[in-house]
């Protein structure tokens, strides 16, 4: 069966999503210096999550590396 276009995620569709979870948000805000322990956690608000992409790390080639290479 196949799957409906609309439903397909594309590369450039993703986006930054609220998905945390309760007490992640809690301490979330509390970094923020939002919440407090009079708050309510109904109607909490709405925090951020910031999609972080890590840049791939070169090799560093080292001597011993280099050696068995050459001896081969």
């Amino acid at each position: 069966m196949t799957m409906d276009k609309s439903l397909k995620v594309q590369a450039g569709a993703i986006k930054s999503r609220n998905v945390l979870t309760r007490a992640e948000r809690i301490s979330r805000l509390q970094e923020l210096d939002k919440w407090t322990e009079d708050s309510n956690v109904i109607g909490m608000a709405k925090v951020r999550v910031q999609k972080v992409s890590l840049k791939k790390k070169k090799k560093v080639k080292t001597e011993e590396t280099a050696a068995s290479k050459k001896k081969k």
